[in-house]
């Protein structure tokens, strides 16, 4: 049965009608003002010619002129987000942020709305082109190659135009149009981030964007289709100054304050006023040779010119040109008073010469003075290009180039050609901690350029595909570097996290809809889909096809140059026939279950040798759906759980039985190993595999002439051919003085009877790494020993350890571990582990045997003969590095029965830390010091803050004092100061310094005292201690504090850099999970069973009993738990909308808090509207005619109702119709009459004198009926009068 990845079609994306085959964006950035004016010239194919409107993403731009094929357009509709993003009255709160919600649903959504509607007037005509038309085949050649191949006549262009044909019929079959739209941006504030033009930063300034491959970020600066599927070739020219000095002296409007990001804000130093904060740009930061430096800029594409602007020579202009078509969203560039850095000249010079013309080159941009950093974090750079292009196939651009740049979120921005990287990720030669990693992370923003950027998800339930293939890829190059130990070392290590991780969670066909829902969807998927692959990759080579995965991502590559690959889109279905074609067989069954399916198998496995049949019977059992356990709610997960039950996102169903091939490889006596292959069908699975020694007691009798030989001192050679030495790993410490002085343990003459009847030594399950899985295996003791001893493969002995960590302690499984940790030929990762899992074996019943093995070691490896006092480091052996800190780590986990560390380990922590030197090491220590200062905190925090009776304690109580405690503390205060004037690497000493006093103040073994963290939190620190001050500040839950609480949640809103933004958020998000689930209420609830062993727990209620469950398990109960928390909170409230109104925040960022909202308030659709109550007033006589009228504190509540007064009966007011003496004509003189109830009287109209007769008026009824009085004006007209 085919897979149903296969046989349903994925959602197609929403068709906008036409197709951008070409593109051209002209930007001239003014960078002190953070504006810019903009062109671009789109080149629009119409699917059909009945388009009329024409659709594109465009934020925060206001349009100075459109034109569609040269002809002026004037209809358009346009909303910007950024100015809905404010609610426009002061009294909305966080009650009303669905209000809010709702005028930017479109942009939260994935693709986004599209902003900008073009109407294409009806003198656009559009008409249909003959697909093979010379005009035709033009066009498709400007979208394959550009227009600078086209006019350079390269010969290429003709082989790829006539490989394309599908292509020109799909996107030259209608008339082309073109769309010039010029604009401007007055304000940047997200596309675009902006460091070191403010005063007080003392950084070198520079600039580079900030999109994405989420939607909504590459608009910010150009229109365009921001959609990862619609893929033009560019022409980009950016205008800028030429130096530093210059942008600093461009004139900016007087009116405007210079903001950093378009916000208000400065990185050191601050004027707040009102919660805004001023900044002024002076030129006093820089020197004259600072302003001296050229401004360089560095873009997706291949450089075509420079030119500098004839009109204003500080400025020049800078294009670039990008043949290979890729997306807006992998479209970036970045400016600055960069250094270059040729990478190339690291490439082996037999490559050079191999490769020849063809070799790729590798640009490196860094800013003044990190040179050397570049050099030696991007050394492999070079390699891992030659090695890629040889292995997969050729490179998808001209030349490759990494820039580093400050403030960067993520580590790594992916666009064409160009890996925008956090100088976080740069370290200098005499640090190794971070070099797997750095060169990990570098490595895969490379391979991102095949598989990521030349090649995209078609959609993105087939993210899997694209993020899988580009890390398999990385880590076929890191086996390379780093060899094949380390390799499947990490792939098993891998392996566990996933199995770990993937409980209730959805499958990875699912996952990658979700990876813009939460930063943790896209780190699972990068660490399952690359493993899916490697077991593809094992299956694939145990079947017989050459070259297994590779070959087939190399096809996959190949199709994609030739133009099989649509539009460079590939989707789930392509990529399982390639698969099934290639290799030759059906994978539908296994995409079923590892990308379609959810969660990992686990297996059980039983094994009984049957003496009769000479078979080994085996039972194989699947255990994933029984017991099937709710998964507990936890800070760290809280974020992600609530956004996927609000997104209604589902667990994938538990799949009752995996199927497919196991290799089991079973040892027997001799020594040989026999692999047999067994299907795996059903949940339940036996079968025989037959035995094939018929001596087993030959390695049995061998062991013991070896042993014989080491106690005598002789060397066994064997007494024949078949008679090899097999037995070779962790066979020292074998003479009875060495035994005797480590306190080694023996097998016993039972355990050696029981071994010299056993019919195999070991049976490793999975021997070749198919698959992802949780194995548990019943072999007694000595089988894993041997497995351990006498494989050489990391993994089987990675398993062994593992399995040694979950048995009881007993010393002779200290015996065999520390024999692992002091045999030098175990890979490093093998001993680390080894070390790791002897601190369980340090318990009082076995006679601490553990922590006597780590010192014993520590000292041996370390220290001077005979003496515990520590030599001088020297890190240049890195293997031997890893001990070095792996067994103080180790120390630090030894507990007593009362759960506390004993004062042996503790002091041998405060030794090894006071007494570290460092002073002849070209290393760096402070990993190693960070390593040590960490461990001994958490030792002193496993004891109560005052002295108990602790009779399993080692060593005099008397020494376990709080002089004891002053000193530990002394010394960890020390190394914070060390690092105030002497900066560690990332300031990683005093960040562990802090990480320290969090963990002793949460045991209560000193004062929380805020002032200690929040002196590293105001800008001007290094954001890698101010990030640490925040984090400890919300964890000590100091968030009831409502000064600190202002303060973390103004500097999320405000703060300029988009890294510390990010971070704050997640702290704050960690920070709620951690009220959610009640993480506080345990904490105080072991405080208190730590200071006298008694707790009092008050009878709770079943409702109360049940809501603390609920809080634990389900999303809904930990929320209304978070909402009786912080819900009544003022000062949150406040706060949390202050940040959401920051001009600061990106829409991204400003949906995570509208998110947050939502979690704890209930939305509110009305507003209370404030109004004065009216006061009363008094007058007061003055005398002399003045009077003094002043208000009164006397409130009206009230309106008073009105008094029925009767009409007076006013008097006639007659106007005389007579002229006076002067000839002039007499004032105008009125008579008003009240009209009688005409049940009385009629008036006569000659009775009153000029007063015209008035009709009588209704009778007006009720209570308050009253006579009314109506007037009518009549003028006389007299000698001389004009009427």
């Amino acid at each position: 049965m085919m897979a149903p990845i296969v046989e349903k079609a994925s959602p197609q994306p929403v068709d906008l009608g036409f197709s951008v085959s070409h593109q051209t964006v002209e930007l001239d950035i003014d960078l002190r003002s953070r504006s810019l004016k903009g062109r671009t010239a789109i080149i629009i194919n119409p699917h059909s010619k009945d388009l009329r409107i024409i659709r594109l993403n465009c934020r925060q731009a206001a349009f100075t002129r459109l034109s569609l094929n040269g002809k002026p357009c004037s209809a358009i509709i346009y909303t910007d987000p950024y100015k809905k993003a404010k609610l426009q009255w002061n009294a909305a709160g966080v009650q009303q942020y669905d209000m809010l919600q709702r005028k930017l649903e479109g942009q939260f959504r994935d693709p986004p709305v599209e902003e900008l509607e073009v109407t294409i007037p009806k003198s656009v005509k559009i008409d249909e082109l003959d697909p093979f038309s010379e005009e035709a085949q033009n066009i498709l050649l400007s979208r394959t190659l550009g227009n600078s191949k086209r006019d350079s006549g390269d010969g290429s262009a003709i082989e790829l135009v006539q490989s394309s044909r599908t292509a020109i019929e799909q996107t030259a079959r209608f008339t082309p149009i073109t769309l010039i739209i010029e604009y401007v941006i007055d304000k940047i504030r997200d596309g675009m981030h902006f460091v070191g033009w403010e005063e007080g930063d003392l950084r070198y300034p520079h600039a580079y964007t900030t999109n994405r491959s989420s939607p909504g970020a590459a608009c910010c600066l150009f229109p365009c289709v921001d959609n990862l599927n619609s893929k033009c070739i560019w022409d980009i020219s950016i205008k800028c100054q030429k130096t530093i000095g210059d942008a600093l002296q461009q004139p900016s409007s007087p009116n405007s304050e210079p903001q950093a990001n378009g916000v208000h804000g400065i990185l050191n130093s601050v004027n707040e006023i009102n919660g805004h904060r001023k900044v002024d740009v002076q030129t006093s930061n820089f020197s004259d040779e600072d302003k001296a430096l050229d401004l360089a800029v560095i873009c997706t594409g291949a450089v075509t010119d420079e030119i500098v602007d004839a009109r204003d020579p500080t400025k020049k202009t800078t294009s670039f040109t990008c043949t290979t078509a890729v997306s807006a969203q992998h479209v970036g560039f970045a400016i600055g008073p960069f250094e270059h850095v040729d990478l190339a000249e690291f490439r082996e010079s037999e490559e050079d010469e191999r490769l020849g013309q063809n070799a790729v080159p590798v640009h490196g941009f860094c800013l003044p003075g990190r040179v050397d950093e570049v050099k030696n974090t991007c050394l492999p750079i070079a390699k891992a290009v030659d090695f890629i292009t040889m292995t997969y196939g050729s490179y998808p651009f001209s030349d490759y180039s990494l820039c580093f740049v400050d403030d960067l979120h993520p580590d790594i921005l992916d666009t064409g050609s160009l890996s925008i990287c956090s100088n976080r990720l740069l370290f200098p030669e005499d640090i190794i901690e971070p070099l797997d990693r750095v060169s990990r992370q570098l490595v895969h923003a490379l391979a991102v350029q095949w598989m990521g950027i030349n090649i995209v998800p078609k959609d993105p339930s087939d993210f899997w595909v694209v993020v899988g293939i580009a890390y398999f890829i990385t880590d076929i190059f890191m086996k390379k570097l780093s060899g094949n130990n380390e390799y499947r070392y990490n792939q098993k290590r891998a392996a566990d996290r996933v199995v770990e991780l993937d409980v209730d969670r959805p499958s990875l066909y699912d996952t990658g809809a979700l990876i813009n829902l939460d930063p943790s969807e896209l780190e699972f998927l990068e660490l399952k889909a690359p493993l899916v692959l490697f077991i593809l990759d094992r299956r694939l080579t145990k079947a017989g096809t050459s070259g297994g995965l590779s070959r087939i991502i190399s096809r996959i590559f190949l199709n994609a140059k030739v133009g099989d690959l649509a539009n460079g889109s590939i989707d789930s279905p392509y990529f399982i026939r390639t698969c099934e074609k290639l290799g030759h067989m059906k994978f539908d069954v296994f995409f079923a279950q590892w990308v379609e399916g959810a969660g990992c198998p686990k297996f059980r496995v039983s094994q009984r040798f049957n003496k009769k049949k000479l078979v080994v019977e085996m039972m194989i059992q699947q255990s994933q759906a029984e017991n099937i356990k709710d998964r507990d709610m936890d800070s760290e997960n809280f974020v992600r759980d609530v956004k996927e039950e609000h997104k209604a996102v589902y667990a994938g169903p538990i799949q009752p039985a995996f199927t497919g091939p196991m290799t089991i490889r079973i040892h027997e006596a001799d020594g040989t190993p026999y692999e047999h292959i067994i299907e795996i069908k059903d949940t339940k699975t036996t079968f025989d595999i037959p035995y094939n020694t018929k001596y087993k007691r030959l390695k049995r009798s061998r062991r013991q002439k070896e042993r014989t030989a080491a106690t005598v001192g002789n060397e066994y050679t064997g007494s024949g051919n078949d008679d090899i030495l097999l037995y070779s790993l962790g066979d020292i410490l074998q003479s009875e003085e060495e035994m005797k002085e480590w306190r080694l343990a023996e097998w016993s003459k039972d355990d050696e009877e029981k071994m010299s009847q056993e019919s195999y030594e070991w049976i490793r399950m999975d021997a070749d790494f198919e698959w992802i899985c949780k194995m548990s295996t019943s072999m007694p003791p000595y089988m894993w020993v041997s497995q351990l001893q006498q494989d050489r493969d990391v993994v089987a002995q990675l398993e062994s350890i593992q399995w040694m960590s979950f048995v009881n302690a007993h010393e002779l499984v200290s015996t065999v571990l520390v024999r692992t940790l002091m045999d030098q030929r175990y890979f490093h990762g093998i001993r680390t582990a080894a070390a790791a899992v002897l601190a369980k074996n340090a318990k009082s019943e076995v006679g601490w045997i553990g922590s006597f093995h780590l010192e014993k070691a520590f000292q041996e490896f370390f220290c001077y003969p005979g003496s515990p006092m520590t030599r001088s480091n020297d890190f240049n052996d890195r293997a031997s590095y890893y001990i070095q800190c792996a067994i103080p780590r180790a120390m630090a986990k030894v507990r007593n029965p009362s759960g506390h560390t004993p004062f042996q380990s503790r002091n041998f922590l405060f030794e090894k830390l006071k007494f570290n030197d460092n002073s002849n090491n070209e290393i760096s220590d402070c990993h190693y010091v960070a390593t040590l200062m960490r461990g001994l905190a958490e030792a002193l925090a496993s004891k109560p803050p005052f002295p108990a009776n602790d009779l399993d304690d080692l060593g005099d109580s008397s020494g376990d004092n709080q002089n004891f405690l002053n000193a530990c503390l002394e010394e960890i205060d020390r190394y914070r100061r060390i690092d105030e004037w002497v900066p560690s690497y990332h300031n990683i000493l005093s960040i562990t310094a802090l990480d320290c006093k969090r963990i002793l103040a949460k045991a209560r073994i000193i004062q929380t005292r805020p002032a200690d963290y929040l002196q590293y939190t105001p800008d001007g620190t290094s954001e890698y201690l101010r990030l640490g001050a925040f984090s400890n500040v919300m964890a000590l839950d100091l968030t009831k504090n409502h000064a600190i609480l202002r303060w973390f949640l103004l500097v999320l809103g405000t703060d300029t850099s988009p890294h510390v933004r990010e971070s704050m958020l997640r702290i704050f998000g960690k920070t709620l999970g951690a009220l959610a689930v009640g993480e506080h209420l345990e904490i105080a609830k072991d405080q208190a069973a730590q200071l006298d062993g008694l707790v009092i727990e008050h009878e709770s209620t079943t409702e109360a009993r049940q809501a603390d469950l609920a809080r634990k398990q389900t999303v809904e109960g930990a929320l209304n738990a978070l909402k009786d928390e912080v819900s009544g909170n003022p000062v949150l409230k406040e706060e949390l909308w202050k940040a959401i109104e920051s001009p600061t925040l990106s829409l991204r960022q400003l949906g995570e808090l509208l998110d947050i909202c939502d979690w704890l308030y209930e939305p509110d659709s009305k507003i209370i509207v404030v109004l004065r109550y009216p006061r009363y007033w008094a007058s007061k006589n003055l005398g002399k005619g003045k009077l003094l009228f002043s208000r009164t504190s006397r409130v009206r509540t009230t309106i008073p109702k009105r008094k029925t007064v009767a009409a007076a009966l006013q008097p006639f007011i007659k106007r005389e119709n007579t002229i006076p003496n002067n000839g002039m004509q007499p004032p105008l003189k009125l008579t008003f009459k009240p009209k009688k109830p005409p049940l009385q009287s009629t008036a006569s109209a000659s009775s009153v004198t000029g007063v015209e007769s008035v009709p009588p008026s209704p009778i007006v009824e009720g209570e308050n009926a009253k006579p009314k009085l109506k007037i009518k004006f009549k003028v006389s007209g007299g000698a001389g009068s004009p009427l």
